[in-house]
């Protein structure tokens, strides 16, 4: 078999309700920590982020940022799709993902959804979808890591925060840059934006496979 699977049209995956994305997500940093053998507090050092901040997650009383969500990532050592909805067993392909198989990450009080491109799995990117809804954000503080984004709005337009200057870009528009340059984003318009997401990990994560 040449691993293409079915082709024929599915229906669209549903999603899950707010309240399961924020159980899951938080039972998901909770495993994560505890896998790695750290403490509230470990993580809060390395993320920076409050000890409250950490155990109202793993509690699901707080929804994180998609700031958030990378300072953790890096602190647990995984791609940050690691927190995204599960996809169905029996549709996962090792290097294929198809459209109606997409693992969703939801963001409900930023009113961001990233929908991950690349399979899962550990490798030296990763691809996303996103979609912001008029005001959505990356969150309010700046982040900065080792690696590099590289990006393409395909409609709405969004404004790209680099080390204190904004850039507005529009549908067709693309972008690349050192993620250690201090980042975050936001739609200002009333209308929804689509931007396709790049981002290498950092070299000392180690390859898929």
């Amino acid at each position: 078999m040449d691993g293409r699977g079915d082709n024929s049209p599915k229906d669209a995956p549903t999603t899950e309700p707010d309240d399961a994305v924020d159980a899951r997500l938080g039972e998901t940093v909770r495993l994560l920590r505890q896998r790695a053998g750290l403490s509230i507090q470990d993580v809060a050092n390395k993320t920076g982020l409050s000890n409250g901040m950490i155990s109202q997650l793993e509690r699901a009383r707080a929804m994180p940022s998609i700031r958030t969500l990378r300072l953790l990532s890096i602190a647990l050592d995984v791609p940050i799709s690691y927190f995204f909805e599960t996809s169905d067993p029996a549709d996962v392909q090792r290097y294929i993902v198809r459209k109606n198989n997409r693992r969703l990450l939801r963001l409900t009080a930023s009113g961001v959804v990233k929908e991950a491109l690349t399979p899962e799995g550990k490798g030296q990117l990763e691809l996303y979808e996103l979609t912001l809804n008029p005001g959505a954000s990356s969150g309010t503080d700046f982040l900065q890591h080792i690696g590099e984004k590289a990006g393409y709005v395909l409609s709405g337009s969004l404004r790209l925060w680099l080390d204190n200057q904004a850039h507005v870009l529009e549908a067709g528009d693309s972008f690349r840059f050192p993620s250690i340059v201090p980042h975050m984003f936001d739609n200002p318009t009333q209308q929804t934006a689509r931007v396709i997401w790049v981002t290498t990990l950092r070299q000392s994560d180690p390859p898929a496979g």
